[in-house]
């Protein structure tokens, strides 16, 4: 490859870290909704209830990521806690999208799963992502605490819909699926802090 494209590419990837590390300069703005929301899940896991979490490509492997930080360990030694990831099921997922319909791929497993007092964590880079919206919606019948996890439209059908969101304050999806990996990782820390009252 010629030098000018090698240097076209240095620079485009130049520019990607200067956007991430500005996205990040700007999180201080997002601590007290993720301390709150870190508070209000720690409390449903201390009533012996349940998280239910999904998104939709890169968010769907979110989920999963998030999920196992609670069955498995991320940081602090302690006791599995109860999170499913709605996004794994494969013969779950293609029978109700083939009955029922994509949107509802989601929804119907919370019909069947969702409690009064779990919460339900939907991850959407636009926020509009209709089977994580028609699934928060499902949740919200039963009594599950909603959060969305979003980009910056704060006028999202999730961000509407939710009873607490984290808008990460981008359009640009690959920053803000970065931003979301970051955001998953502040909240498991947090609530592993207020399950063990550990500084």
């Amino acid at each position: 490859m010629d030098q000018d494209r090698l240097n076209q590419i240095s620079n485009y990837v130049l520019n990607a870290f200067g956007q991430h590390i500005e996205l990040m300069k700007s999180f201080q703005k997002l601590i007290p909704i993720i301390t709150a929301t870190a508070s209000v899940m720690a409390d449903c896991l201390n009533k012996n209830k349940k998280i239910m979490v999904c998104g939709n490509g890169g968010s769907a492997a979110d989920a999963q990521h998030f999920a196992a930080e609670f069955t498995g360990i991320m940081m602090t030694e302690r006791r599995a806690l109860p999170c499913i990831a709605l996004t794994t099921d494969s013969s779950a997922l293609t029978a109700i999208g083939n009955d029922f319909g994509f949107d509802n791929i989601f929804s119907r497993q919370v019909e069947a799963l969702a409690n009064d007092g779990d919460v339900f964590f939907g991850i959407s880079t636009s926020g509009n992502s209709r089977n994580v919206v028609s699934a928060a919606l499902a949740a919200k019948e039963v009594g599950c605490f909603v959060v969305g996890l979003t980009g910056s439209n704060l006028e999202s059908d999730l961000v509407l819909t939710s009873d607490g969101s984290i808008c990460v304050p981008s359009k640009h999806t690959p920053r803000v699926q970065e931003a979301h990996i970051f955001v998953l990782h502040c909240l498991i820390d947090a609530i592993d802090r207020f399950l063990l009252k550990v500084k």
